[in-house]
């Protein structure tokens, strides 16, 4: 069996793990039925599909009985036995349950993403051969939820096939995403800048456009679906802009609006705000932007955040908070921020800190270190404030104070 993960083990805030030994180049979490805004509900549990570069395979896994970090205990030497045992009982009944199982993929994963329709769990993926993958995870979602049906997958040595794959792209690529508004239609971009569009037809069926959108002159890095418009996404590229398009139109004259440098360098990442009226960037540069649409191209981003001191590998909004937003770099960094802070004249307590500390944006929530070469990362829709990222080391899970 494919085993993704050598220790689990808990250290700080109120809820922090991290699986050790993941290399995991891009993951996506699965949405369950145990409820939302189930953050405070411990133990948390979790499904995420994840895939690997290096073993070419795709995995499903499980996480379970998430309890909530707790503080290291002072020191007593007058404890007794007995209260040691308790304690090293409770640390039993703590310890994480991790279930995974693999699927085989043809060349290494790139990038994965999740959707949910006609009561399952699909998935795309992009392959570093140059195709685009669609499968259903119903099987594999299944072992990791009941013990018989895990059984009989390794005895087995059980691997679904994928339903659906397109090799129109002129050759690999990163970007892609699943409509949220309409069920099964989908937009992949590849490094050669173009960019096609997927719909699934009734009868099970898949279409994918063979015209590409055409707008950018370089690699299409990250794409994003409008969260109010069914017909509109956003794309950005190496080519440093960040454009906008309208799928009714012809594929040659779809790019509505195109803001030119929008960094100084690649831009990498974007992620559109639940409103419909932000998108949030990250380039090579390591600047966060954030731009309002209604002053968009021509007005300058609303905000520039340069923390980071190497290039932005993924930004999201929170699901929810719609001022607040997470980041992480290439500096091994994952930092909160929220938009909604401005900074106060500086309390006595405040007087005593660095000029360093003091330097940092107000807006700056949280910064966690700890990963190397973190990929990627991705709020929990369902445990507002939860927190997932996936590095070359492994998975981080926390919930922080601030958000």
């Amino acid at each position: 069996m494919f085993m993704w993960y050598n220790v689990v083990q808990f250290i700080k805030t109120i809820t922090y793990f991290s699986i050790q030994g993941v290399s995991c180049s891009s993951f996506d979490v699965i949405s369950d039925s145990l409820g939302n805004n189930r953050a405070d509900q411990y133990p948390l549990a979790m499904t995420l599909v994840g895939g690997t570069q290096v073993e070419n395979k795709l995995g499903v896994m499980k996480i379970s009985n998430i309890n909530q970090t707790k503080l290291p205990k002072e020191e007593d030497d007058d404890e007794d036995e007995e209260e040691s045992e308790s304690d090293s009982e409770d640390e039993d009944e703590t310890e994480c349950n991790v279930e995974l199982v693999a699927v085989h993929h043809p060349g290494g994963v790139n990038r994965i993403k999740v959707t949910k329709f006609s009561d399952k769990v699909i998935a795309a993926s992009w392959s570093e051969k140059g195709k685009v993958y669609v499968w259903d995870l119903t099987l594999p979602i299944n072992a990791v939820n009941n013990h018989h049906v895990m059984k009989s997958y390794i005895q087995n040595s059980e691997s679904p096939q994928p339903i659906f794959s397109f090799a129109g792209h002129l050759s690999e690529g990163f970007a892609m995403e699943w409509s949220p508004l309409v069920p099964g239609m989908l937009v992949t971009g590849d490094c050669k800048s173009r960019i096609h569009l997927w719909k699934h037809l009734e009868g099970g069926t898949w279409h994918v456009d063979q015209r590409p959108y055409i707008g950018h002159a370089a690699s299409v890095e990250d794409l994003e679906w409008s969260p109010i418009d069914v017909n509109v996404m956003a794309s950005c590229s190496v080519d440093k802009t960040v454009r906008i398009w309208d799928i009714r139109a012809l594929s040659n004259k779809a790019c509505m609006l195109t803001r030119h440098n929008a960094h100084d360098s690649d831009v990498n990442v974007i992620s559109w705000d639940k409103t419909g009226n932000f998108i949030l960037s990250g380039g090579d540069d390591g600047k966060l932007r954030v731009w309002d649409l209604r002053m968009f191209p021509e007005g300058d981003p609303i905000c520039t955040f340069k923390y980071h001191t190497a290039p932005i590998t993924s930004v999201e909004w929170h699901p929810t908070d719609h001022s607040v937003f997470a980041a992480s770099g290439a500096d091994d960094q994952l930092t909160q921020w929220d938009l909604a802070v401005e900074r106060d004249d500086i309390q006595e307590e405040e007087k005593e800190l660095s000029p360093e500390i003091l330097a940092l944006p107000p807006q700056l929530l949280f910064m966690h270190q700890g990963q190397k070469e973190i990929k990627e990362l991705h709020w929990h829709k369902q445990m507002p404030g939860v927190l997932i990222s996936t590095a070359l080391n492994g998975f981080d899970v926390f919930r922080t104070l601030s958000v």
